[in-house]
């Protein structure tokens, strides 16, 4: 007799729970129990009464369902839709796959004398120190002297394609919640969603929609885990823009939308720019994730020691991706201070 099976009865279901024609597969414990000759009729005390859960309702009533059928269901369900979504994504999703395998194409058929020269020329005109330009330098070469520079440019790649979307995408949502108090309580629950969604989670929807194949696969959930920190600091700077000096534009006449151009970006630039720093290092750290769903660049070596076990190969692309990490925010770090540094004047 199950625990439950009062509660039906006293509910009047007991002929509902009897009309059930169909029994789930038997649970390990359930199997045990019977191999072991338990006594089905045998009371159970206090102490050991089960939370009143699927399972242990469906114990009384076959016709309640199991929590094995709601995520069966969830899964159907997903499957259903899948098509109708894909007819409507991909072309939507197409132009990342064609930014991240041309801009993986350009980085690696381009020669090493090259690229490295251009990045520095890059982080120079952002950053106009020698220094870091030197410490750059150092580093990529570095890495291309332990034969990892392929892997470092991959992930370069990726990285900076999603984080200009981020960017691209990211910044206007911003503005806009920083204009309208209805969209920043609508968008405020959506963000919080993606920032405490496990990273794992993210591939799990896309592997069903996308083939593996595919380059947009790893790029969307990059962007979904990395576009969160530049809305919020977007959002965060206009708002906090000194009401005063928006009273004084208001006075010089200004537009709403020269308001925003002239006023309130450029003071709000060192939090959006701090925005675009979180950006670039979480798309780093799903970069590494994504490697699961053939994602190029470090992260590949990274499951590959993980897998085989091999200890040095791991290590070695670990440390690449630190110092590819270290690069990424001190570059950042010094365009933010050099920003800073011009409003200062």
């Amino acid at each position: 007799m199950a625990v439950y099976d009062s509660v039906f009865s006293g509910l009047g279901l007991q002929e509902w729970c009897d009309s059930s024609g169909q029994d789930g597969p038997m649970s390990m414990a359930d199997l045990m129990n019977q191999n072991s000759g338990a006594d089905e009729n045998a009371q159970v005390s206090v102490w050991d009464i089960p939370f009143p859960s699927m399972d242990a309702l469906n114990e009384a009533c076959g016709s309640f369902p199991q929590s094995r059928s709601l995520t069966k269901g969830l899964e159907e369900g997903f499957l259903d839709v899948k098509d109708s979504m894909s007819i409507v994504l991909d072309p939507l999703t197409q132009p990342l796959s064609w930014m991240l395998d041309g801009t993986l194409y350009t980085m690696l058929a381009t020669p090493w004398w090259i690229v490295i020269p251009m990045l520095l020329l890059v982080v120079k005109l952002v950053t106009q120190s020698w220094k870091l330009v030197a410490f750059v330098g150092v580093c990529l070469s570095g890495l291309a002297f332990i034969d990892h520079y392929e892997y470092a440019m991959q992930t370069l790649s990726i990285i900076f394609v999603c984080a200009f979307i981020c960017v691209l995408f990211g910044v206007p949502i911003g503005i806009a919640m920083s204009r309208s108090n209805t969209m920043q309580r609508l968008t405020i629950p959506v963000l919080d969603m993606l920032q405490t969604l496990p990273p794992f989670v993210y591939l799990i929807p896309l592997i069903f929609l996308f083939s593996v194949t595919e380059s947009k696969l790893y790029g969307i959930a990059i962007i979904l885990y990395a576009i969160v920190p530049v809305i919020r600091l977007t959002n965060l700077g206009i708002r906090l823009v000194d009401k005063d000096i928006i009273e004084a534009a208001d006075a010089f006449g200004m537009t709403d939308r020269q308001k925003l151009y002239k006023v309130q970006i450029p003071l709000a630039l060192p939090n959006i720019m701090a925005g675009v720093n979180q950006t670039i290092m979480m798309s780093l750290a799903m970069v590494v994730i994504a490697s699961l769903v053939s994602a190029p660049g470090l992260g590949v070596l990274v499951l590959r020691g993980i897998r085989n076990l091999e200890l040095g190969v791991g290590l070695v692309a670990g440390l690449g991706i630190v110092i590819l990490a270290v690069v990424l925010d001190r570059v950042t770090k010094a365009s933010l201070a050099r920003i800073d540094s011009s409003r200062k004047v």
